[in-house]
């Protein structure tokens, strides 16, 4: 960002009074001067809107406030709690056991004579269904406040002329009358009338729908929409190119978008894809479940069960079947990893980043910032033949310069061509750097230099600029000085010394020669292969007015070359580590020099070998998106120097052609459609642009790589404890359909395990050791495998395999138990009542088998490759105690006579238990074997591979 510099004329001394109007009473006091401000000079907009040229004074902007309310948009209005109370009961889960109880109540009315236990089954499926909208109504109510802190997480405000100086304010504080200073990157904080243009281009697709960027000026312009208005700018836009000034004309509801936005803010939020995969597979086991229990109902009816006995056998598989604490479960798996991310400082804004970011492939990172401290600190300056070093780090203004004498020119006209403010500390803050870090840099080494800026300026006011251009990579500034006008100049040294005809040798101008041309080319490039960005600066004395720059900008006297580093981040070396082994591909993509790149990729560990493939934005250019696919198939190390976002952009294309799960970071408005283009487009929350916050799907909140990688194996948890969970759910679904599928075949006349009794299994060893899964830390190897493919499903083969292993081995178990049972008592099948107490005992027996198995079983779906030992076997204690707690509450079920009398059971005695006990360990015991067997395939990943 640019910092605020007073034009040429403006009091900068203190407050300026703001008219003799009366006190206002609202925005509606201003109507007609809003509608009619387009048509007047921008002289005459400020007395129009109740201002001045050098902006409010904090006492009227304070009034404004209070009459006008602060500037924001109203909020999507929230749906009552009760309607979504009512939401959790359209879950497909839901609603096909709402159905099965209904029908439960209708079978014992009609029933005769009525058995209690069937109402207690259309209580119990009721009481599923109701737990379980009160857990989604309560992750569902958390969740909006959990987006809503986390969108307060990242910063806006805006830069605005307060009693005559400049300064930071918080959006909402923005009002009528107010002096804003825009640049490209900047979203339009209010409705304002332009009275300063530069350049000036905006994109109006948040008002208008176009997408394609339109000038503004601020000259007057005839009567009209004030859409179409040429002078003024909107709420909600963003500024493409240039600097400008502006007046607020409204803020808040009273502006464009704010009437827009009222239309639309409650729109519906759009399912995600794991949302959409999870329906799909609701429903195809919701069908399979129906569709089972109308084929064991229609089995057992023509053998002389009863029409009601065999419907709520029926109803017993049907909700063995079904999952009924899935919805709840994913949605808080998915909450906690949006959490946890937050506390590492990545602010995920879609759950589909989070399913992404999983298996991302590629990472096009920028430099500065992201790999770097973001804090430029010149570190050497050359003038002709002599290099000054520099003393000191970071912004504070502590250190020196070697022998300053000869140098101080060069800083000087240096900092005069800066439109950044160096702010010393306050609020706790340290020293920062309002505006461009290049430039911050640049006063910093002028301080050290024993410079008094504010005496400069002051000497030499700034008369005319030419504001930096991407293209030509400098800018300039001219000043009245003694008499003269001078034009300075800074930016890419080739720039320069092409436009250079003389240089300063500390005592006269000499002829730039082409010996001296080379002779400083070569300084510069050294110090660029040194990691340093060079920066050339050059003036010369000039006449007439200053409105042709390329006349301006050249026959210029060449001062020397600043050079300065951005250091790298201590971390970042050992997150890129970390992204290599997970066979994750990093991508420089910078503007800087490529030698400046290749140094900083060096000593972050992106580049380790002697020829790193180091494409320009210039060869970009020159390359079809044929070549470019041939570069992006290429392994090995990769850098992009001196590009565009339009580079950024058909790079991050061409490795999505190629198959791969490409992230984006990035932080200028510029940056908005490769971010957007990107399968995760990550934005800086601390340097980066409203635009590019906006586009990206996950903001860095400290801007670094290191939470980039942190996101990276977080997302590949959340994704992982998905799939535990529902490995977990689904396997003792197995445990608990085989029995009963097992008796049917069999002739045995009666059901292993009742539908009450399935239901007290889903509530008790389901859904608290599902939600423990879903908050297992990542494995200490997810960083070692390579992302999970682009296309895979959520239930792969793999998945379904390991459901069908653990899941068989339990119904193994538990249906031997209960055969075993009731064949050691000599009766035979058909003469068992569901009285007998040796049934009685069966069935508890395959209850508490089941329930048993799931505590192992939760243990060995806790890891996927390594042993649960070496994890550590008590090393989540909330899936230990869920464990636990399902256990004791079957003790419950068998020892409490009035849970007896519910769920039909008998108590077991000691060795019913350690015999439980040998056949629960069966699954975690056959899983650790498959485990080892697995790490034994393992192949790890050579340490120099990054595909």
């Amino acid at each position: 960002m640019k910092a605020l510099r007073p034009r040429q004329g403006e009091r900068t001394g203190g407050p300026v009074p703001v008219g003799t109007s009366p006190p206002e009473a609202g925005q509606g006091a201003d109507e007609d001067a809003r509608e009619a401000v387009q048509v007047l000079d921008a002289a005459d907009v400020f007395p129009a809107l109740r201002s001045s040229p050098q902006g409010l004074t904090s006492k009227t902007a304070g009034e404004r406030r209070a009459a006008d309310g602060p500037n924001e948009l109203p909020t999507a209005r929230r749906r009552p709690a009760w309607r979504q109370l009512a939401g959790q009961f359209t879950d497909l889960f839901a609603i096909v056991l709402m159905t099965a109880s209904a029908i439960t109540f209708l079978a014992y009315a009609l029933e005769e004579p009525r058995q209690a236990g069937t109402a207690q089954l259309a209580v119990a499926i009721a009481c599923v269904v109701l737990l379980n909208a009160a857990i989604g109504f309560a992750q569902e109510y958390s969740a909006e406040r959990t987006a809503q802190t986390l969108q307060a997480m990242v910063p806006h405000r805006c830069r605005v002329l307060r009693d005559g100086r400049p300064g930071e304010v918080p959006v909402q504080d923005l009002v009528r009358g107010d002096v804003v200073v825009l640049e490209a990157g900047d979203t339009v904080p209010a409705d304002c009338r332009l009275v300063e243009a530069h350049d000036l281009t905006v994109n109006n697709a948040a008002i208008t729908g176009e997408s394609e960027p339109v000038p503004r000026t601020a000259e007057a312009d005839a009567p009209g929409e004030a859409l179409r208005a040429r002078n003024r700018v909107h709420m909600g836009t963003d500024v493409i190119t240039g600097t400008a000034r502006a007046v607020v004309s409204a803020t808040g509801q009273a502006t464009e978008f704010g009437r827009i936005y009222r239309l639309t803010a409650a729109a519906p939020r759009q399912k995600t894809p794991l949302q959409r995969e999870v329906t799909w597979m609701a429903r195809r086991v919701s069908l399979t479940a129906l569709a089972v229990g109308l084929l064991l109902f229609a089995v057992r009816l023509p053998t002389g069960q009863g029409t009601v006995s065999s419907f709520v056998f029926a109803l017993g598989v049907m909700v063995a079947l079904v999952p009924e604490g899935l919805p709840a479960t994913l949605s808080v798996s998915l909450a906690l990893g949006v959490r946890r991310m937050a506390r590492h400082q990545a602010l995920v804004k879609k759950l589909v980043a989070v399913e992404a970011l999983g298996s991302t492939t590629v990472i096009c990172t920028d430099k500065t910032g992201t790999l770097t401290q973001a804090e430029m600190t010149v570190v050497r300056i050359w003038a002709w033949d002599r290099e000054h070093t520099v003393t000191g780090v970071g912004y504070e203004p502590s250190g020196e310069v070697s022998d300053p004498g000869p140098v101080r020119a060069l800083l000087r006209s240096a900092a005069l061509c800066c439109d950044a403010r160096l702010l010393p500390p306050s609020d706790g803050a340290h020293w920062r750097v309002l505006g461009d870090t290049t430039e911050g840099a640049l006063l910093v080494a002028a301080a050290k230099a024993g410079l008094d800026m504010a005496a400069e300026e002051a000497a030499a006011p700034r008369t005319a600029e030419h504001p930096f251009d991407s293209v030509r990579r400098l800018m300039s500034t001219v000043h009245e000085e003694d008499g003269t006008r001078r034009i300075r100049v800074k930016g890419a040294p080739l720039e320069i010394l092409n436009r250079c005809t003389r240089l300063d040798d500390g005592s006269a101008a000499l002829e730039l020669t082409a010996d001296r041309r080379a002779r400083a080319a070569e300084v510069a490039d050294r110090m660029a292969a040194q990691g340093l960005r060079v920066l050339a600066v050059a003036e010369r004395e000039v006449t007439g007015p200053s409105e042709d720059r390329d006349r301006d900008e050249r026959d210029l006297t060449l001062l020397g070359l600043a050079g300065m580093m951005d250091p790298p981040r201590e971390e970042v070396r050992a997150s890129v580590d970390s992204c290599r082994r997970a066979g994750i591909r990093i991508v420089m993509v910078t503007g800087d020099h490529p030698l400046t790149a290749e140094a900083v990729a060096r000593r972050v560990g992106i580049v380790r070998g002697d020829h790193p493939k180091v494409v320009t934005g210039a060869e970009l250019d020159a390359t079809d998106d044929t070549a470019l696919d041939s570069l992006a198939a290429e392994a090995g190390e990769l850098l992009l120097c001196r590009v565009s976002p339009e580079h950024k952009m058909r790079v991050a294309t061409a490795f999505q052609r190629r198959g791969e799960v490409v992230a984006v970071t990035g932080d200028g408005a510029n940056d908005a459609p490769a971010l957007k283009h990107a399968d995760i487009g990550v934005a800086m929350g601390a340097s980066g642009t409203d635009v590019a916050r906006e586009a990206a799907e996950m903001v860095l909140l400290d801007d670094s790589f290191t939470s980039i990688a942190v996101a990276v194996r977080l997302g590949r948890a959340v994704y992982q404890n998905i799939r535990k969970f529902l490995v977990y759910l689904f396997s003792h679904n197995i445990g608990e359909l085989a029995p009963i599928l097992a008796a049917t075949f069999t002739g045995f006349p009666l059901v292993p395990i009742t539908a009450v009794q399935v239901l007290a299994i889903d509530l008790g060893s389901d859904v608290l050791p599902a939600l423990a899964l879903g908050a297992e830390p990542p494995e200490s190897d997810v960083m070692e495998r390579p992302p999970r493919p682009r296309h895979e499903r959520l239930f792969s083969s793999a998945v379904v395999r390991r459901i069908l292993f653990l899941g068989g081995i339990q119904a193994l178990g538990v249906c031997a138990v209960f055969f075993w049972h009731v064949s050691s008592s000599g009766i035979p099948f058909a003469d068992f009542t569901a009285d007998d107490p040796v049934y009685r005992e069966a069935v508890t027996l395959v209850q508490a088998g089941i329930v048993v198995s799931q505590f192992f079983n939760a243990l060995a779906v806790r890891t996927e490759r390594e042993s649960v030992f070496r994890a550590g076997l008590f090393s989540n204690p909330r899936l230990i105690a869920a464990g636990l707690i399902g256990i004791a509450f079957m003790a419950a079920i068998s020892y409490l006579p009035l849970l007896q009398s519910v769920f039909h059971t008998a108590p077991l005695s000691a060795g019913d238990w350690a015999l439980l006990t040998a056949v629960g360990i069966l699954p975690l015991a056959a899983d650790e074997l498959r485990k080892m067997r697995l790490r034994a395939r393992h192949t790890p990943r050579p340490e120099g591979d990054v595909r």
